[in-house]
């Protein structure tokens, strides 16, 4: 058996289990339910780490914590108001609740009139301040709420009215320090974009790790944390990739509710949607992947850090896993190593090809194909971006999505 066989059934096996077998993985352990106790060991309810009871003043009969709802908006004008308002709307006591506005770059009312809509619509704060990005927005937010529990959210998301009732009501348990809601993506244009077959298998995926033990990553349209334990990330991180592992390794829990619903627009075309990715890959997961530490294994229970293995780093690894897969399996067929290598070869040549001519014959195969290789290929150019310096902690509002 030569090394290129070797290497093409380890690259295989490797990005087989982290699309299909992981998932099949998470739902044999929680049939069996072998892991329940290393959840219970996941997050301990203190920085200290210990072994924590639920507080049993965290009952029904408990008064309601207040809650500061946090929006960092750029140039959102356009939806700021029907943001606020379908806040307002939350079956939530209104007393409890505040309405925070983070405008980043907000101090050109000429150009972006997103601090005076928000007031008008009725926002308790609206922080006007210098061009910084979304994670500098939050944390100044942070700094000015009142909230025992902060929630965050984008402008462009809506809630349902229980949504925020839900979300809070997970804090109860004292062990929880992050939990995030599930968004729902709409394509109301009828676009390209396949990312809502892609969202349902991860939101299966962290339904598991939350039962299991604690989820591994989240998203910016519905989550909240304790007060107590946000942190102050540095600009060029981002909450969704950082929150969930860093809090795990401070000894709380991060969970998923699926419970707390949000809807929030996709980019219509998936051109627009490896773009938004490679954004995302640019200026949140590889900054907070490589200089946040989440491939330290150090502060992780074993269940959470073969979850973070599986989920987290063979994903963001897949582009080269692929790349290694193709060389390989070249080098098989070069070498007359058998059918079995020609057939390994012409599928991944098929689904280039396939990814190739979607815009031509837009058929649901093919979008799936070009979607998923745009989708790998973003987080290569998103490293790619940022290892030359080109990451800017600033944003702009996806093609589309407003």
């Amino acid at each position: 058996m030569t090394v290129a066989v070797i290497v093409v059934w380890l690259a295989l096996a490797l990005l087989v289990y982290t699309q299909v077998g992981y998932g099949l993985l998470l739902a044999l352990l929680a049939h069996l339910g072998v892991a329940r106790a290393d959840a219970r060991r996941a997050g301990g309810g203190s920085p200290a780490g210990g072994a924590v009871e639920v507080d049993a003043e965290l009952g029904a009969d408990r008064p309601v914590p207040p809650v500061s709802v946090i929006v960092a908006a750029y140039h959102e004008q356009d939806v700021i108001t029907g943001r606020v308002a379908n806040l307002r709307a939350s079956r939530f006591p209104a007393g409890r609740l505040e309405i925070i506005v983070a405008v980043d770059g907000g101090a050109d009312p000429d150009r972006d009139l997103t601090a005076d809509r928000a007031r008008a619509a009725g926002a308790d704060l609206v922080l006007e301040l210098p061009r910084s990005g979304k994670v500098a927005a939050q944390n100044a937010a942070v700094r000015a709420a009142g909230g025992e529990i902060l929630a965050f959210t984008d402008a462009n998301a809506r809630w349902e009215p229980d949504a925020l009732a839900t979300l809070v009501d997970a804090f109860r348990d004292a062990r929880v320090g992050y939990a995030c809601g599930e968004v729902s993506f709409l394509n109301p244009a009828g676009g390209t974009n396949q990312e809502g077959i892609y969202w349902r298998y991860e939101l299966f995926l962290r339904r598991l790790e939350s039962e299991l033990a604690s989820i591994t990553a989240g998203n910016g349209a519905i989550y909240a944390t304790r007060a107590a334990t946000y942190l102050h990330l540095d600009p060029r991180m981002g909450h969704d990739i950082s929150f969930p592992f860093r809090l795990v390794k401070a000894g709380w829990r991060a969970i998923s509710v699926p419970a707390a619903r949000a809807t929030e627009k996709m980019a219509p075309s998936i051109e627009g949607e490896f773009a938004r990715k490679r954004r995302m890959a640019r200026q949140e997961t590889w900054p907070s992947v490589i200089l946040g530490g989440m491939f330290d294994p150090r502060g992780y229970p074993p269940l959470y850090a073969l979850m973070v293995f599986s989920h987290r780093t063979l994903r963001y690894t897949s582009p080269l896993l692929h790349l290694i897969l193709f060389g390989a399996s070249l080098a098989a067929v070069g070498a007359g190593a058998g059918l079995v290598y020609e057939i390994a070869l012409a599928l991944q040549v098929a689904l280039i090809l396939g990814a190739l001519l979607a815009p031509r014959w837009p058929n649901r195969l093919l979008l799936l194909a070009r979607y998923y290789v745009f989708t790998t290929a973003s987080l290569a150019v998103g490293l790619w971006d940022w290892m030359r310096g080109t990451q800017t902690v600033g944003w702009e509002p996806a093609e589309g999505t407003r």
